[in-house]
């Protein structure tokens, strides 16, 4: 049996996030067995304290949640999250600049590859799959294998869609062995979980990771 909460970042990213939610994820965390945490950058430097040399991935976000921001603007924040001690920065890609059919989004991200590598961090690129057709997320996956990063992510959880199995399989079909797959947005069951594990994603981003490990326990 697959232990499903060895996938699990468990995820605070509301808009009404308050310190409480970040104790009660990272204590949450401690006792499931999460392999991490994901927080709004301004909680990291509270996140990096509840969790201490627990061994829990700190994940924060950059250009969330939609993307646009100005790629200076990105550089800066990953290089402040990795110093306050996030572990792994999650990116909202240029999906603008991808739309207009430049070639930016690959400057970006291997901008901010080389950032988390010099560091030994981990960076995840947010595709928004809601918003692409099937080509373009072959397109997508292309870009950022060319770039460096070390994993795509499927949703930032604020589109109208999340991650859906055929496009974990697609991106699976299409991104090298080394590059892993984040499946995230709208998560809530085990079934889900499972679903999208089989399909090829190597992590499960969701708010919902205790009721799935509870379920899977049962």
């Amino acid at each position: 049996m697959i232990k499903v909460e060895k996938y699990i970042e468990q995820t605070v990213l509301k808009a009404q996030t308050v310190d409480a939610d970040i104790e009660t994820l990272v204590k949450e965390a401690k006792e499931y067995g999460f392999v991490g945490v994901c927080v709004p950058p301004f909680w990291v430097k509270k996140a990096k304290r509840e969790i201490g040399d627990a061994d829990i991935q700190l994940v924060s976000v950059v250009g969330f949640p939609l993307g646009y921001n100005l790629t200076e603007t990105k550089v800066f924040e990953t290089e402040q999250l990795i110093k306050m001690g996030a572990d792994e920065i999650d990116v909202v890609w240029s999906l603008t600049s991808f739309k207009a059919g430049m070639n930016w989004p690959k400057i970006e991200l291997a901008k901010l590859s080389q950032v988390c590598h010099e560091h030994e961090r981990i960076l995840k690129v947010i595709l928004e799959t809601a918003y692409l057709s099937d080509n373009e997320i072959i397109k997508a996956c292309e870009i950022c294998a060319d770039a460096g990063v070390d994993y795509v992510k499927t949703s930032t959880g604020f589109a109208p869609e999340g991650a859906k199995d055929h496009h974990i399989k697609l991106m699976r079909e299409h991104l090298p062995s080394n590059v892993g797959i984040k499946a995230s947005g709208g998560i809530k069951t085990l079934e889900q979980a499972l679903g999208l594990i089989s399909a090829g994603a190597d992590r499960i981003g969701t708010s919902s990771g205790v009721q799935i490990v509870r379920s899977a326990r049962e």
